[in-house]
């Protein structure tokens, strides 16, 4: 059950953005080059999604991020 108003595609982008971030930042990451360029993809993707034509996106913006940012701490806390 969803219990936000992002779309699918919108989320899914947001989550591999932030898995992407990671593991640019881990020390030590290889492929940089590659990350980097998946990075600016994706923050195009996100950043340009349809869905912030609607009123008030930077709100959506920081909503978005923050859930994404839960479901991996809460990921983390699992395993």
């Amino acid at each position: 059950m969803r219990h936000h108003a992002f779309p699918d595609d919108l989320l899914s982008a947001q989550r591999s953005w932030a898995a992407t971030y990671e593991a640019l930042a881990r020390p030590g990451a290889t492929a940089t080059t590659r990350l980097r360029r998946r990075l600016l993809r994706l923050s195009t993707s996100v950043y340009f999604h349809p869905y912030w034509t609607r009123p008030h996106p930077a709100a959506g913006r920081a909503e978005l991020a923050g859930l994404v940012r839960g479901e991996r701490e809460h990921t983390r806390d699992a395993a």
